[in-house]
């Protein structure tokens, strides 16, 4: 085995490191770098193919993250205990390393290319995400692949106090207002080098509205600025460390071998001239059409014409001729928003599209919306659930649930076309996190609002932002369905046209503005907070003027879309939905969740039963928490008060008299409750008058659990416990009656007359006349004769005294 060749760097303004180690694991990879922050490591790999896929027209770059559970020394909890598909942060953290590195391989290169990351180690405190992206670009650097690195990131948190801290702890960004990741790469080769900003991910934390409300500075858009400028410091330490293990490397293992390939080109430049000569016109005429299918038939009619009309000038050259013809119709578009400030759909750079929002579409739902922007369109429905229903959240991170979910849905049929439907990419996934990112800010605590709540996306029509339409409908459909958000949150998609030296930032782009301009911008917030930022570049450096006017030109755009949202619904609505259930929360001392409960969970499944409400009861060593939910409020209310009661029974009284029930049984008696949380014993010896003044053998044989019995308080000692007795009528033995259907009467006739008739001194039969034998001739004509294991009088007891010995089986 090889040395490794490891390099390390201090983190400024903290007391951690970063390393770097090379040359000892995974050496057939074209390049593997283990990395470390804290006790978290990763390993990252580059492989690359050799030759070119046939037919292959993009990039294909591929990223995979391996989260190992045995990182956090955890085994996994699907049924199969192993490792499955990637979890939604994995994907988020794939995709958090691709946008980055995808610009920065050469034009034309097209030889597959495929990113692993391997989590090694995850100590709880330090993420793994950022360190991926360093170590997937750290990897690439000592690969050979032809790559245009280094590129470093930088997770900062945004503190109470208004200070940016990088790298922070989960505590430490759990405690922030924002977190914000960004991405970018030197100018030059200098240490000192500017850094151009690729790409940043952000947003606000839970609870941040309410630090907000606390007196804690808001994230505006000056200050996020200012932190996209502070973290280009933390992003040339990463890059100068990259360029430490690249010289290192290369001084133990000499040059890097160059990697042979062949850029691929798609049209010549002959064809160019000649598409451009010839369609140019015609192009432009159809990039004017505002419908986005009139736009895209006129477009396709365009190309045909053109390529029909050159197919014999350049014969087999068809490819050639389709991609010059799109390679035009960008180079249009953005010459025509360059000099003429106008756009494919004829807007102004500023202009927003007509703009709607309705809610209450459908009755069985909690809260449902619809918004629409132009020719983009999102259903939003939101459901509201008890505590319990919160996804678990199986991973190597600290997090162990998520009580908000918003899932995202974009079938083929929103672009009028035909496709696969099912399981979610990766891109709906992303969606869904980046809008459920913008909404957690302004959510209510748990300890408010104890629901958990899902959102679900489903995109109708689209062209242009759907993901920042589905953060417009999730506020609408929230406050809809009765949850009392923070403040409402708009969305919207922001572009940039940068060409000739002169920047143009665009407000709500087009699909095709988004793929032919410069940048991708998502903005999400309320009217004075910013919650969600996503920002993907694809130039060099954005100049900070730049920067600052795109977040103001954001802000007055998303102004303008919460005067829309609050026209259709102006607040929460002050009750949660009639569809949703009522929930209500109690905290109790932790030495009374044993009674709520009861032995083998009784109590709290007798009161489920009773009063059909839902209740879960929860603790965190300190404190427990009693949930209750139902459709019907009323039940909720009920479930409470018995368990108030519970937590606090009243005090039975001595002589008054109790409609309880059986709740358990013992052999010397039965426990009846009398009030919620009071139980008293009904002592064997006085259940007599239940079986017509006979003495009782077993409790069992007169008294069942759930039965309802009128008791009386006979006494209650100084520890509480209550003493009871029964109350009411019981049936009387009957004078002269003979128990019908008995085998061996004769025979008791016989016994009973020789020996009852002398103690009973002219009484006569006594024994044919006795409580006892009406009780056994009326149980006998009830339930048939009980044959010879039945009761029978007790040789040498005394008059009616009888004992029970078991039946035979």
């Amino acid at each position: 085995m090889t040395d490794a060749i490891r390099v390390s760097g201090p983190i400024t303004g903290t007391d951690k490191e970063m390393s770097f180690e090379a040359g000892r694991l995974a050496q057939l990879a074209d390049g593997a770098v283990l990395a470390r922050l804290g006790g978290t490591m990763i390993l990252a790999t580059v492989t690359a193919a050799k030759s070119v896929r046939e037919g292959m027209d993009f990039f294909p770059l591929t990223v995979d993250i391996e989260e190992r559970a045995y990182a956090a020394g955890k085994i996994p909890g699907a049924f199969f205990r192993r490792e499955g598909k990637l979890s939604d942060q994995a994907i988020l953290i794939c995709r958090l390393i691709d946008r980055p590195l995808r610009p920065s391989f050469p034009k034309g290169f097209r030889n597959e290319v495929q990113v692993v990351g391997t989590v090694f180690s995850a100590d709880q405190e330090n993420p793994h995400d950022i360190l991926a992206i360093n170590a997937a670009s750290a990897a690439l650097m000592i690969s050979g692949i032809p790559f245009d690195g280094p590129i470093g990131a930088v997770r900062m948190a945004y503190t109470t106090e208004g200070e940016w801290v990088p790298h922070p702890t989960y505590v430490e960004g759990d405690e922030a207002s924002f977190e914000l990741v960004v991405a970018g790469r030197a100018l030059n080769d200098s240490v000192e080098s500017d850094v151009a900003i690729m790409m940043v991910e952000a947003g606000g934390t839970e609870g941040s509205f309410e630090r907000y409300a606390q007196g804690a500075p808001k994230v505006t858009e000056e200050v996020l600025a200012a932190g996209l400028e502070a973290s280009k410091l933390w992003i040339r330490e990463a890059i100068n460390l990259q360029r430490e293990l690249v010289r290192e490397f290369v001084a133990v293992r000499g040059p890097l071998p160059p990697f042979p390939f062949t850029p691929v080109v798609d049209y010549g430049d002959d064809v160019f001239a000649r598409v451009e000569a010839v369609g140019s016109a015609r192009l432009a005429e159809a990039n004017t059409l505002v419908a986005k299918a009139e736009r895209n038939a006129a477009l396709d009619a365009a190309a045909a014409q053109i390529a029909e009309e050159l197919a014999g000038e350049f014969e087999g050259r068809a490819g050639e001729i389709k991609a010059a013809v799109k390679a035009l119709t960008k180079q249009l578009v953005r010459r025509r928003i360059v000099d003429e400030g106008v756009r494919m759909d004829g807007r102004g750079v500023a202009d927003i599209r007509p703009l709607s929002a309705e809610v209450d579409l459908f009755p069985m739902t909690h809260g449902s919306a619809l918004f629409q922007r132009g020719e983009t369109q999102v259903v939003n429905v939101s459901t509201l659930a008890m505590p319990r229903m919160r996804q678990l959240v199986d991973t190597i991170t600290p997090d162990e649930y998520r009580r908000y979910m918003h899932h995202y849905n974009f079938p083929p049929y929103s672009t009028g076309e035909t496709g696969r439907v099912g399981a979610p990419k990766r891109r709906e996934i992303g969606h869904g996190m980046l809008a459920e990112r913008a909404l957690v800010p302004v959510l209510p605590s748990e300890e408010e609002f104890p629901y958990t709540l899902r959102v679900v996306s489903d995109v109708m029509q689209s062209n242009g932002s759907t993901s920042m339409a589905s953060v417009c409908g999730s506020t609408l459909s929230l406050m809809a369905a009765g949850v009392p958000i923070k403040a409402p949150v708009a969305g919207i998609a922001m572009g940039l046209v940068y060409d000739g030296g002169e920047y143009v930032t665009l407000t709500d782009i087009l699909g095709s503005e988004d793929a032919f301009g410069d940048m991708d911008f998502k903005v999400a917030g309320s009217a004075d907070a910013v919650t969600a930022l996503q920002l993907d570049t694809k130039i060099d450096g954005l100049p900070a003027d730049v920067l600052a006017r795109a977040l103001h030109q954001a802000k007055e755009a998303r102004l303008q879309i919460l005067d829309v949202i609050t026209s259709a619904i102006a607040e929460p609505r002050p009750e949660v939905s009639e569809m949703a259930p009522k929930i209500v929360t109690m905290e109790i001392p932790v030495d009374k969740i044993g009674e709520v409960i009861g032995p083998k969970g009784k109590v709290i499944n007798t009161l489920q039963q009773e009063t059909g409400a839902d209740i879960t009861v929860d603790d965190n060593g300190v404190v427990g928490t009693v949930t209750i939910g139902a459709k019907d409020g009323r039940a909720v209310e009920e479930a409470r008060r018995r368990i108030a009661l519970i937590l606090d029974p009243p005090t039975a009284e001595v002589g008054a008299v109790y409609e309880g029930r059986v709740v358990s049984i013992a052999k010397f008696g039965a426990f009846v409750n009398l009030l919620p949380g009071r139980d008293g014993l009904l002592h064997i010896s006085k259940m007599a008058p239940l079986n017509g003044g006979r003495r009782i053998g077993q409790v069992e044989d007169v008294l069942e659990l759930g039965q309802a019995l009128e008791v009386k308080v006979d006494d209650i000692d100084p520890q509480g416990k209550v003493s009871l007795s029964l109350v009411g009528d019981f049936p009387e033995a009957e004078e002269g009656r003979r128990p019908e259907g008995r085998r061996d009467g004769g025979r008791d006739s016989g016994r009973d007359g020789g020996r009852d008739g002398g103690r009973d001194g002219g009484r006569g039969r006594g024994r044919s006349s006795s409580f006892e034998d009406a009780f056994e001739a009326e149980l006998a004509g009830e339930i048939g004769d009980l044959g010879p294991g039945g009761p029978v009088l007790s040789e040498g007891e005394g008059e009616g005294r009888r004992r029970s010995r078991p039946r035979r089986r």
